[in-house]
């Protein structure tokens, strides 16, 4: 089969670039960091791709709010090229800064008469900004490299990550369609646990650490899958069970292998 291609788009301010091209890289695509001017001046770029990443980062400085400069770009000069890129087939990943631009470009939820939005990501609710591991449990969802039921260890590195929802209807919406799909929770508890902070960090309605599209196709989530790519990266390592690779990566495995067109194991 052909090697599955991706570009991982960067901006002032993002520091996830490399270490979620190399995630990307092990995984089996082959991948490009492209600042996001070069794809505003040339969108056919996305013609020649299968996967797309908005990295990490604090972009622009989060000076207005986390991901609004960014977002704002994308919902303005390339959101039509985004969204045929995802209709063709092309999956598009934003982790943490790159999952609030998600929201903010119009990519992730959406908007009444009003212009107001149904999701939002806001202020996390300890009011500080939180750098810890915490464990996310995969939901059964639209997104076709999530596994319902599996969990895996990963950081957060965030100020505004706490996952709102405009009313009890929106959070009935996303679960009927299979929206919902990572959530933090306790590894010593049993699986759908309520859990509390610091194990949710943010604060989030019911948990909730990352959302898809209703095409599953399109993916955020607030934790850092590339962060822990090799064995060492996680604090505890050493006092776990052998392990030949960090959890994060087969995360990325598995976006690659659906690129690809391969089964996910």
């Amino acid at each position: 089969m052909t090697q599955p291609k991706a570009l991982v788009l960067r901006t002032a301010g993002t520091n996830c670039d490399s270490e979620t091209a190399r995630a990307l890289r092990l995984a089996g695509a082959s991948t490009e960091v492209l600042h996001t001017k070069q794809l505003v001046q040339a969108p056919s770029r996305l013609e020649e791709i299968e996967i797309l990443v908005i990295a990490g980062g604090f972009s622009y400085g989060d000076d207005i709010s986390a991901g609004r400069v960014w977002g704002h770009q994308l919902r303005h000069f390339l959101l039509p090229a985004l969204r045929t890129f995802v209709d063709r087939g092309g999956l598009i990943l934003g982790v943490c800064n790159g999952f609030q631009v998600l929201v903010e470009a119009g990519l992730l939820g959406s908007t009444d008469a009003d212009g107001l939005r149904d999701i939002a990501l806001t202020n996390n609710s300890s009011n500080r900004y939180e750098c810890r591991w915490v464990e996310l449990e995969s939901q059964p969802c639209a997104c076709p490299w999530i596994t319902a039921g599996e969990r895996m260890p990963v950081p957060v590195a965030h100020a505004e990550g706490r996952f709102c929802v405009k009313d009890a209807a929106t959070l009935v919406r996303l679960k009927a369609a299979g929206q919902i799909a990572l959530v933090y929770t306790d590894p010593e508890a049993p699986k759908s646990s309520a859990v509390g902070y610091p194990t949710n960090p943010n604060g989030s309605v019911e948990q909730i650490a990352g959302i898809c599209d209703p095409s599953g196709r399109v993916l955020g989530l607030m934790p850092h899958p590339e962060r822990n790519l090799d064995p060492w990266n996680h604090p505890r390592w050493t006092r776990m069970a052998p392990r030949s690779a960090g959890e994060g990566l087969a995360f990325y495995e598995a976006m690659v292998a659906v690129a690809e067109g391969s089964p996910v194991a």
